[in-house]
């Protein structure tokens, strides 16, 4: 069974929290609720992922399953102001969470969408530079698989998947040599791995 955070529509009762971190050297503040990934405080992979993420000639990024939106609010304060950042997840609380803390932390060149893995960006046909994901392993392997498998329909070409993994890291490591020409590990941490793969 998915853990609550992947369902569409969380039924428990909204009761809010202020998470206030420092990432990549700047304070921010992310509200939190019931049924969402990561609850409580942010992940230590999502952390490290943050900190290891190469943003470089991003001027479109995906965060895929954003949550609260911790990971793609933090690239948004890092590219260029005339960048854009997409944040997508099927969860509809976590997206609304997302919008309000792109306010709260002041960000104008980001949006969030409603929907499951790349569906809030087919209609456009749009490619990013950049897809940061800290993929749903609880929904399975083949979720993770799909989002490994897809993502080259959706990057420009000399883009990059970066992602974090744990659990099941061999196999994800695997998966990514056989859909991409180029894979690096820029991180590892307590058991995570993080995984630059290029076209």
């Amino acid at each position: 069974m998915p853990k609550p955070y992947s369902s569409k529509m969380p039924t428990s009762s909204l009761k809010t929290k202020t998470i206030s971190v420092y990432l990549r050297g700047k304070l921010f503040e992310f509200v939190s609720a019931p049924d969402v990934f990561s609850q409580s405080k942010i992940d230590k992979g999502t952390q490290l992922l943050i900190e290891k993420m190469d943003l470089t000639n991003s001027d479109r990024v995906l965060d895929l399953g954003c949550g609260i939106g911790v990971i793609g609010i933090v690239a948004a304060s890092i590219i260029s102001p005339n960048s854009k950042v997409v944040l997508t997840d099927i969860n509809r609380r976590a997206i609304n969470l997302t919008k309000s803390n792109l306010k709260k932390n002041y960000i104008k060149n980001a949006e969030a969408r409603w929907g499951d893995l790349y569906e809030p960006i087919q209609g456009d046909k749009e490619t990013f530079d950049i897809i940061v994901t800290n993929p749903p392993v609880s929904s399975g392997m083949k979720t993770v698989f799909q989002i490994i498998e897809e993502a080259p329909l959706h990057l420009t070409s000399q883009g990059s998947l970066q992602l974090v993994i744990r659990r099941g890291h061999n196999r994800v490591y695997e998966k990514l040599n056989n859909v991409f020409n180029t894979v690096l590990e820029i991180g590892k941490k307590a058991g995570y791995h993080v995984y630059k793969s290029l076209i």
